[in-house]
């Protein structure tokens, strides 16, 4: 048990901080609270620090196999604790002097232990207690605020989240009662002689509670509310760190559990996507609210990554292709809501006027993270679409590549409505502009960038197999 332990140092330092920030805080006065953003801080240094230790280390199932720690848990990890490190930052502005940013900072890294421990759980038992971590949290950040918009958000946020827990729960039992086990191995060595209906209605029951978290169709509705009326750092979190625990966790089940089961799963991950990218750009084009406009876009860039899932056991590049447009996507999400968080009184498109003029360097973070969220060459998204494209071409889905191409070119659309107001000359008024979220933009657009050329590097970290057992 103790050396079992050893191997899950990066989760052991979001809970450990999370735990003993939250005593901290509460015996600090107000002007000290930052001592537990520092907490976390330091806990997601030391984490990656562990994570990186072990990468090369071969890939193991723990305590009974219930947790998977292969690549695409470490990528996970290390995705995940940098994340938070970005939403500290930008989120600073908000929570500083708050008397209760440490409540802020202790929900934040429960919800992102939730994200890591979806990405790894080999068992549904694990997946659903991981479920629930990475979601409530994310109830409570989301009414932070204590206003009329964050209330009613988190209260449509918390009633679809229970309602799709229930509906995950009873997937859960259906595939129990026909498999006999609720561990992915032997659920993969069963599921194939049951029955296909009830392993079906099961599985989609199952998959609900994955792709709400993801924001994929049919479960998205909750997402453009959500991030309009929660604080911009908690939209800006709950669009990017859930995503990237919940769509690895799809993906773990599907080729683990579901492949050796005679149903098509490839067939409904890849309509799924295809009608989660198309609905995602369609409802952007008419948003001139920026959050909104963000969070559409969230749910377009869900429908690209679940092409990878489409593809899994079909072609060796699904995998790394998967991360690394997770890894793209999240440091490039991070950046545009940086700078939302920047130009806290700019809450539409036209607020944006003469940005480039005022703040060039911030208008020139927003033009590389937007036109990063496209696929713009040579960004880390491109990179990502490129090569998550391939893999769905080559697991035979030509016809999803062809409709991701169109969304592609189509998207472009809705960003430059965005980019071109900020480059007019005449000035706009940008009364206050916070320096902490500034600085995260300036940091997550150069990593943005720099992701693309490095493709190549990060393909081959990425590289190997999911541990089942």
């Amino acid at each position: 048990m103790t050396q079992e332990l050893t191997f899950l140092l990066p989760e052991l330092f979001l809970a450990g901080a999370a735990v003993f920030g939250l005593l901290l805080g509460s015996y600090l006065p107000r002007q000290w609270q930052w001592l537990v953003r520092a907490l976390a801080a330091a806990a997601c240094a030391g984490g990656l620090a562990a994570t990186v230790a072990n990468w090369s280390r071969p890939g193991m199932t723990v305590f009974e196999g219930t947790y998977s720690i292969d690549v695409a848990t470490n990528a996970v990890r290390a995705m995940v604790l940098v994340s938070v490190l970005l939403v500290l930052g930008l989120a600073a502005a908000d929570i500083r002097g708050d008397r209760r940013e440490a409540e802020f900072v202790v929900l934040l890294l429960l919800g992102a232990l939730g994200a890591v421990l979806l990405a790894g759980a080999n068992d549904l038992l694990l997946l659903a207690a991981a479920y629930l971590l990475a979601s409530v949290p994310l109830y409570a950040l989301t009414a932070f605020a204590k206003d009329s918009p964050g209330t009613e958000a988190s209260m449509k946020y918390y009633l679809m989240g229970a309602l799709v827990g229930v509906t995950m729960l009873f997937g859960l039992m259906t595939l129990f009662g026909v498999a006999r086990s609720t561990a992915y191995p032997q659920l993969s060595e069963s599921l194939p002689s049951a029955a296909g209906g009830a392993v079906a209605v099961g599985a989609l029951l199952l998959l609900a509670g994955p792709l709400f978290k993801a924001g994929a169709v049919p479960m998205h509705f909750w997402v453009p509310d959500v991030t309009e009326g929660s604080r911009p750092p908690v939209a800006a979190l709950i669009t990017t760190i859930p995503k990237i625990g919940a769509v690895v966790a799809i993906y773990r089940f599907v080729s683990a559990a579901l492949a050796p089961t005679a149903l098509d799963w490839g067939l409904l991950i890849a309509v799924l996507a295809a009608l989660t990218m198309t609905l995602g750009n369609l409802a952007a084009f008419f948003q001139d609210n920026v959050r909104r406009l963000l969070a559409y876009s969230t749910i377009s860039q869900v429908g690209y990554l679940l092409m990878a899932v489409a593809a899994a056991g079909s072609a060796p590049l699904a995998l790394p292709s998967l991360l690394l447009y997770l890894a793209a996507y999240a440091v490039t999400n991070l950046g545009a809501f940086a700078v939302v968080c920047a130009l806290p009184r700019a809450a539409t498109i036209v607020d944006y006027r003469g940005l480039l003029r005022r703040h060039p360097w911030l208008a020139l973070s927003l033009v590389v993270c937007l036109l990063g969220l496209v696929g713009t060459p040579p960004t880390g998204v491109f990179a990502g679409k490129l090569t998550v494209f391939t893999a769905a071409f080559d697991a035979g889905f030509g016809w999803l590549v062809v409709l991701a191409i169109v969304n592609t070119v189509a998207s472009l659309f809705y960003y430059l409505r965005w980019i071109a107001p900020t480059t007019r000359s005449e000035p706009g008024t940008f009364e206050q502009v916070n320096r902490w979220p500034a600085v995260t933009a300036y940091i997550a657009a150069p990593v943005s960038l720099a992701i693309g050329p490095l493709a190549g590097l990060i393909l081959t970290a990425f590289e190997g197999n999911l541990i089942l057992s």
